[in-house]
């Protein structure tokens, strides 16, 4: 299944499992690891493999996050968006500000490589040498890429009990993020049939 790092910066908001939502931003320690399991998925010029998050860069990736499940929420309607923050996103001309003002935090250079006897292929330049400002236009490029591609066609906030995740469409008839959140949302809707049928064949209703 393919990775956007702009889907799994708004999936850093997900259902715990208990019936509430977990954040896995919540602390630096879990901001640390969340960036180091993105290295794969970031520009090579990118190198967190060292970076550990102080609260500041911890801050400025959960703002981000803001922005993005704010454009997130833009992108599937009319239809409704994550449960998750519905109530209290941030108005969308602040979130393309935020989000475009961080992705020109750090000025790149495309350069074409010709190997002699291979492909040419495209190098990034950059002058910065702060490895978080790198992180934080990586990942605003990122989301700009996302929104402006053919995937935020097919993104949708999944519908199912307890969820709260976006997701990109992969086919026709899909409606959840997953097989698990489908199977959820039948055995809701069996059981309010149910629920609705039992009270019908009540005496006196």
């Amino acid at each position: 299944m393919e990775r956007w790092p702009a889907l799994e910066l708004a999936s850093t908001i997900r259902h715990d499992g208990n019936g509430g939502v977990a954040d896995d931003l919540a602390t630096a320690q879990g901001t640390t690891r969340w960036i180091h399991q993105q290295a794969e998925l970031l520009p090579g010029h990118v190198d967190v493999a060292e970076l550990t998050a102080g609260e500041e860069l911890r801050s400025e990736i959960v703002g981000l996050r803001r922005a993005v499940r704010a454009l997130f929420a833009q992108a599937v309607s009319p239809a409704p968006p994550s449960r998750a923050d519905a109530h209290r996103l941030m108005p969308v001309e602040q979130a393309l500000a935020h989000l475009n003002a961080a992705a020109a935090r750090e000025a790149i250079v495309p350069q074409l490589d010709w190997p002699t006897s291979g492909t040419p292929r495209t190098e990034v330049l950059s002058t910065e040498r702060d490895a978080s400002v790198r992180l934080i236009a990586a990942l605003a490029r990122a989301a700009i890429d996302f929104l402006s591609g053919p995937q935020r066609e097919q993104l949708r906030a999944c519908n199912a009990p307890r969820c709260v995740r976006y997701f990109v469409k992969s086919h026709g008839r899909q409606e959840w993020c997953k097989p698990s959140c489908g199977n959820r949302a039948r055995a809701a809707r069996h059981y309010q049939r149910h629920n609705a049928t039992t009270a019908r064949e009540l005496p006196g209703s």
